[in-house]
């Protein structure tokens, strides 16, 4: 079944899923807790975990999250080492 405006536009989807009852509870008390629905809790659980999915993992990288700049000369072992550098992995 799909919901729609007046003019037509579908705006949401029916869907039917199974939640184990425990699960069902949670999700019950917490929509409960935001003032939401549990259909408004659990569509913006799943948005959430999807967008979570989708970002990127340089986001947490972090070669890609250091922005200073180095003008002092580089450790000669560091094209060799850098995990050790970036992470402190020690081998």
């Amino acid at each position: 079944m799909h919901v729609k405006f007046a003019n037509g536009v579908k705006i949401m989807d029916r869907t039917t899923i199974m939640l184990p009852p425990e699960l069902k509870t949670r999700a019950s008390n917490q929509a409960k807790k935001m003032r939401v629905s549990l259909g408004q809790y659990i569509r913006e659980a799943l948005q959430k975990s999807l967008d979570m999915e989708n970002r990127s993992k340089v986001d947490d990288d972090s070669l890609f999250m250091d922005n200073a700049v180095f003008d002092d000369p580089t450790p000669e072992d560091l094209a060799s080492d850098h995990d050790r550098y970036l992470y402190g992995d020690e081998k």
